[in-house]
């Protein structure tokens, strides 16, 4: 699987690819018969439907087994067939053909959700890599496939001197992906989510239909796709907006006796906007202790760098520990690859992650957070695991489906274990820990970041978007009538 997407990534030559997708889906529908005689004729009559188009069609067992598994690697979801589209008019095809067969279809770019979210069984996937264009960047924003890596998307815009203004701390995340779900970084604490920042999308919806929305336009569809979980369309093109890169980054990481103490220093520089970002964690140091720190981040330009007397005047850390480091702009923004390689290294990365992540109140944050805490062990989370602790200003969020707390400020309370062992009794009892500190979040006043190792019931679901339901709800009706589109969620 990593073999095939890192082809896919580098790229193979124009002629190449299409003789290879020509042959794909010649092979697919002269073995099952294009006058649908065959078993399965269903599908060999959408190859046949597909000839005249450049996208792959595969229902090889080895392309079939490589999209079953997520990064979760905790459900499984073998589908029927893998759809490499060359264009947004090859998904169109497969959602028509869908409607006329029954079939339910999952879009997939990087893998990355961590409960089956993206599989699905016996229907058929899109391999959204292959949707992977940069097509167009023009003062305040770029024109981008939706697999396009937001990695890619940096390395382009940077080139212009121009960045967007919210990234994911892990940059091998699609564009599409990250917009279905909201899209969060450490620039989210003054900026927003990724979705506050998109100008566009293009979409296919739940019958076929090709659409451009925005808040001109369609504006409905617009407001369903943010953070909609892929429920009414697929994204298959995105405009973002830009903004002036900075040049460099000075990251300060400032460590705490306690959690009220990290708590009360971050409140502080959210208010006096200290930082570009603003996140920190509870980390792990030694059986049954743990390190309480803030990590902050401000941009500048050569010649200008910060004066650190204001930046960490008034806080309270132990400075002796503080860990102050500089990079470029861009080395800054691919520091996680560092983590990556590690994770690779223990073969973590591939390890089962029962993720938990989400939203608190900020009046009950710190006694929430401390109350859970207590029911962790060091050992659950792993040496390299960690308990992410930071607020963020919800006003500087307005898309409508990301859910927040009451109140301006929101504190994010991610639970992430690396598990050393793939062991499935563990792993069932990390997930039936993550229900029950969902309840407790939940009955506290708090919401989930949709992105979590969780099982969720439609009734969840309702409740978790609240009075923003309705309007999903109708937006569904409109858009995906027959409920083919993303059923991993569970929503309808």
């Amino acid at each position: 699987m990593t073999n095939r997407r890192t082809l896919l990534r580098a790229g193979l030559c124009a002629a190449a690819a299409l003789s290879s997708r020509a042959t794909h889906v010649t092979a697919l529908a002269q073995a099952q018969g294009c006058d649908g005689s065959a078993a399965d004729g269903e599908l060999s009559q959408f190859a046949c439907d597909l000839l005249p188009a450049a996208g792959a069609l595969s229902d090889d067992n080895n392309d079939r087994a490589a999209v079953s598994r997520d990064f979760g690697n905790i459900v499984q979801g073998q589908p029927r067939a893998v759809l490499k589209p060359a264009s947004a008019t090859d998904v169109a095809r497969l959602v028509r053909w869908a409607g006329k067969s029954g079939h339910k279809i999952a879009a997939r770019g990087q893998g990355h959700s961590t409960y089956g979210r993206a599989l699905i069984e016996g229907g058929v996937v899109i391999d959204m890599t292959s949707l992977n264009a940069i097509h167009h960047i023009a003062g305040d924003r770029i024109v981008v496939d939706a697999g396009t890596t937001w990695e890619r998307v940096l390395e382009a815009t940077l080139a212009q001197g121009l960045t967007p203004p919210v990234l994911t701390n892990y940059l091998g995340l699609s564009v599409g992906g990250t917009i279905s779900v909201g899209g969060i970084g450490g620039s989210s604490s003054r900026h927003g989510m990724q979705t506050d920042h998109v100008l566009s999308l293009d979409m296919v919806t739940g019958t076929g239909e090709q659409l451009t929305c925005s808040p001109q336009s369609h504006a409905d569809l617009f407001d369903a796709a943010r953070a909609g979980l892929a429920q009414c369309g697929l994204i298959t093109r995105a405009t973002l907006k830009l903004v002036r890169a900075p040049e460099r980054v000075r990251r300060y990481q400032l460590f705490y006796r306690d959690l009220a103490s990290l708590a009360a220093d971050q409140r502080r520089a959210l208010q006096d906007d200290r930082f570009e970002q603003l996140q920190g964690a509870i980390l792990p140091a030694g059986p049954g202790r743990w390190r309480y720190q803030l990590e902050g981040a401000v941009f500048y330009d050569k010649g200008s760098p910060p004066n650190d007397g204001a930046v960490l005047g008034s806080l309270s850390d132990d400075r002796n520990t503080a860990v102050i480091t500089d990079l470029a702009y861009h080395d800054d923004a691919l520091a996680f690859a560092k983590l990556e390689a590690l994770l690779r290294s223990k073969g973590l990365w591939s390890s089962p992650h029962p993720w938990l992540f989400t939203f608190l109140p900020d009046g009950n944050a710190e006694h929430q957070a401390d109350g859970m805490i207590g029911r962790l062990s060091v050992e659950e989370i792993g040496p390299l695991g960690r308990v992410t602790f930071y607020p963020l200003n919800t006003r500087a969020s307005g898309t409508p489906l990301v859910r927040w707390p009451d109140g301006n400020i929101a504190f994010c309370f991610n639970i992430v274990h690396m598990l050393a062992s793939a062991d499935a009794a563990g792993v069932g009892q990390t997930l039936s820990k993550n229900r029950l500190f969902y309840e407790q979040i939940r009955g506290a006043g708090g919401v989930q970041y949709p992105v979590s190792a969780l099982p969720m019931a439609p009734e969840d679901w309702e409740r978790h978007f609240g009075s923003a339901w309705p309007k999903l709800r109708d937006a569904k009706r409109r858009y995906d009538p027959a409920n083919l589109l993303t059923p991993g969620y569970n929503l309808f």
